[in-house]
């Protein structure tokens, strides 16, 4: 049954909130700063924001995405990913009501969306995104148990087995990878994002992620970076290298967050549908 008009109008506020809280883990966590203190502020003058400037989306359009003291453009990061939390806390009830299982899909979504984004923006996945979801996913694999819930996530035994899977594998796969390319290939976060990731979705659709996320991974790789590199295959090797994004020895090649991330959605839904398609 669906959720009343009410409802949904409530859980696409409350996604909208955990948006905003999502932005400022976004932007913090890779500088090693807290997300407590001090209160939000302008990037560029300093300004500390006033209540009414905060609100969810609603601010942003309102100052038609400059700062109201200095004038200074505002990332249209900030609404987007609010409003991309918002549909998806939306979208969770009105599938799944207003259940239990709604709040992990939830929770479960907005986690993956701040893991891709600093791995975009800093080939980072910050410990507060993969720990708490790991805490999350077991302990609410525990409570749904002894809700009797049958849903699409683990149980308590497979989230403990599905994490070890998880973690172990992609430890395995950066480990190849190391040794193929000389370099780092998968950092520790990725590593324990799939602690969290397989705790949610369990051993089995552990596995599909990877290996899911290792195919969108060589598709994006395939069609923009070698296609880039191509292009500028004229220019010299420091021009090459900046146009591929050159990185630090210790970097990462491909940020396999970025990948995982969706990936993990994807086999969240479909993992079942995909592994039967597979074994036939």
């Amino acid at each position: 049954m669906t959720p009343s008009l009410i409802v949904q109008a409530y859980a696409f506020m409350v996604g909208a909130c955990v948006g905003s809280f999502l932005n400022v883990c976004i932007v913090r966590w890779p500088n090693e700063r807290s997300i407590v203190r001090p209160r939000s502020r302008c990037p560029k003058c300093g300004n500390q924001l006033a209540w009414f400037e905060n609100v969810p989306i609603v601010s942003w359009l309102a100052l038609r995405g400059r700062c109201r003291c200095c004038d200074e453009p505002i990332s249209a990061m900030y609404p987007a990913i609010e409003l991309a939390v918002a549909l998806g806390w939306l979208l969770a009830i009105r599938h799944y009501g207003a259940t239990f299982t709604a709040f992990r899909v939830a929770v479960f979504g907005t986690v993956l969306l701040g893991v891709a984004m600093t791995d975009a923006r800093h080939y980072l996945i910050p410990d507060g995104f993969t720990l708490f979801g790991m805490v999350f996913a077991l302990l609410t694999a525990l409570i749904g148990f002894f809700q009797n819930e049958t849903g699409i996530f683990a149980g308590p035994y497979d989230a403990l087995i599905g994490a070890c899977t998880g973690a172990g594998m992609i430890a395995i796969v950066g480990w190849l990878g190391e040794v193929v390319t000389r370099r780092e290939a998968m950092g520790l976060g990725d590593v324990t994002l799939m602690a969290f990731i397989g705790a949610a979705l369990g051993p089995t659709r552990a596995l599909i992620t990877i290996f899911l996320g290792a195919t969108l991974g060589a598709l994006a790789f395939g069609v923009v970076v070698i296609p880039v590199a191509m292009l500028r295959r004229g220019q010299t090797r420091e021009q090459t290298e900046l146009a591929l994004g050159s990185m630090p020895l210790e970097t990462p090649l491909v940020p396999f967050g970025v990948f995982l991330a969706p990936a993990a959605v994807l086999t969240l839904f479909w993992g079942d549908a995909l592994l039967s398609w597979l074994v036939r």
